[in-house]
């Protein structure tokens, strides 16, 4: 009964005096007895002004000037607000503030926040911050049940050196982790990541990434569909089809690690490095990689691949090290090495390739297969063209011998030896040989009608042999010490072997499957 003579006192928009404000909200707990009886009902602290005219805001309680509410340990300030008493809900205009606790603070133009359900929709110039981040979009709902905080129209938030934008985007307070949907990118002074789903978290800086993802950084490019990305360590776990994308590399596996401050990255499972300016490709289960040392370690499997004028080089060893600028670039492989091309196989304990030379050294009981010619010696180097990349010559350093199986004798065997060994090859077949210091031959010796004239062995200061179609055509001995052609029922069978011979086909690898014979076995 005597609130209406208090309205028409204080009269619609009039200025209340020093003990108004007070006496007002006295009064309002009058007329509405839950305010500050309930934990669960709005609180009003504060307002300069209040009114209520029933025709514009019908059912609510009008305050403007200084606006103060709270509820459950969220403070609430603005310009003017609706309050709602029936339904607890609060519609604010004018440099809304919301705070929770101590760390979690939302500004806007406008808001409404129902009590009941706890759910509060923040409009215009929204701006959410915490201790870590800035969140800012134009619309954002909230709810502080759940302690999710969303939005669908668009947002941008800045950590640190982090700006993360995105079209649907949901913050989960308690576990500081944001979900993003549609056109995320994250820019970083180092990198942007582009994806369409990111999971962030903003104490930790982990990302992480689902569906087809890019990270562009200043001197790479990587690519997943499911990873995990550090913000503040620079490191990464690549899973699905990921890769990683240099301007003359190309890095793909199963699963990568990769660690950008370090350039440094360890790859797992299905493994390819491809080389874009030697033309090769590098396979295995296990690989790590020193970008800034320019330096690759690959084992389980490891094979690597060079392509020459459309065919390959297949060589696999336990383990590669590879060092080196792409022009200048070296290759060690070690141990039981082994090596196959369609018309070239070869074995040895380590091998040493250099790039800018075009030099392959094969150390440790080497053996190389051309067609039917069997080469050994202490140390083998295949010399390529630099230009072509295509095999050039052979040479041998130290008890060089080299075996062919004579055509027609089953257990006949054309051999020379020496000291040094120097083969010329064109169209992929041995041309021309010479051998040097202390040779010896042995060589079946056939008419044109295949039938053999006798075995010829002979001593001298070098030899010069010249083949065609891969069988030997000529023998030219110089400085001959001593020699003699054999019927071949006058040289027996324990002399038909120079000393030092190994005949050695059963080690041949003959097709690609037979690569990794020694890795299967082990």
């Amino acid at each position: 009964m005597f609130i209406q003579p208090l309205l028409v006192y204080t009269k619609k928009g009039s200025r209340l005096k020093t003990l108004v404000p007070l006496l007002a909200i006295i009064l309002l707990g009058l007329i509405h007895p839950v305010f500050g009886q309930q934990k669960s009902k709005l609180i009003i602290e504060h307002a300069d002004y209040f009114n209520i005219d029933e025709n514009k805001v019908p059912g609510a309680i009008v305050l403007s000037g200084n606006v103060k509410m709270s509820h459950e340990g969220v403070k609430m300030t603005c310009d003017k607000a609706y309050h709602f008493s029936k339904t607890n809900f609060i519609k604010a205009f004018g440099n809304v503030r919301f705070v929770q606790g101590d760390t979690i603070v939302m500004t806007s133009n406008n808001a409404e926040y129902d009590g009941n359900s706890k759910f509060a929709l923040a409009m215009g110039g929204v701006r959410l911050k915490d201790p870590n981040m800035t969140l800012t979009t134009d619309t954002l709902k909230m709810n502080r049940v759940s302690q999710e905080a969303y939005y669908d129209n668009g947002g941008i938030i800045v950590q640190e050196d982090n700006t993360l934008k995105s079209t649907v985007g949901k913050y989960i307070l308690q576990q500081k982790k944001y979900e993003f949907r549609s056109a995320v990118t994250l820019t970083n002074p180092d990198y942007v990541i582009r994806t369409n789903n990111l999971n962030y978290y903003t104490n930790s800086g982990k990302s992480d990434l689902y569906g087809p993802s890019t990270i562009t950084g200043k001197d790479n490019l990587i690519y997943t569909e499911k990873g995990i990305y550090n913000t503040k360590t620079n490191r990464a776990k690549l899973l699905t089809n990921s890769y990683i994308r240099y301007n003359n590399q190309l890095i793909e596996g199963d699963s990568i690690y990769y660690d950008r401050t370090k350039e440094f990255s360890s790859i797992t499972n299905n493994i390819r490095v491809t080389d874009s300016i030697n033309k090769t490709l590098v396979k295995g289960d296990y690989a790590e990689i020193y970008r800034q040392k320019d330096s690759l370690f690959i084992t389980k499997r490891a094979v690597i691949i060079n392509d020459v004028e459309n065919d390959s080089i297949y060589i696999n060893a336990k383990q590669f090290v590879i060092t080196g600028k792409p022009s200048q670039r070296i290759i060690k492989g070690y141990p039981n090495v082994r090596i196959f091309k369609s018309d070239m196989s070869g074995k040895c304990d380590t091998i040493y390739s250099t790039e800018n030379t075009g030099l392959t050294r094969m150390i440790g009981r080497p053996v190389v297969w051309n067609k039917d010619n069997q080469l050994t010696g202490k140390t083998i180097h295949l010399i390529a063209d630099t230009n072509t990349q295509q095999l050039d010559s052979i040479k041998i350093i130290e008890d060089a011998f080299m075996i062919q199986k004579d055509s027609i004798s089953p257990d006949g065997y054309n051999q020379v030896k020496g000291v040094y060994l120097n083969g010329k090859i064109k169209n992929q077949q041995l041309s021309t040989i010479e051998v040097s210091k202390n040779t010896e031959v042995l060589y079946y010796t056939r008419n044109d009608d295949g039938e053999l004239i006798g075995i010829d062995k002979s001593l001298s200061n070098s030899i010069t042999i010249t083949l065609d179609n891969n069988q030997i055509d000529t023998i030219t001995l110089y400085k001959q010490i001593d020699g003699q052609l054999y019927p071949e029922d006058e040289l027996p069978p324990n002399s038909r072997k120079l000393r030092g011979f190994e005949w050695r086909e059963p080690e041949r690898i003959k097709n690609l499957s037979e690569l990794f014979l020694n890795e299967a076995n082990e």
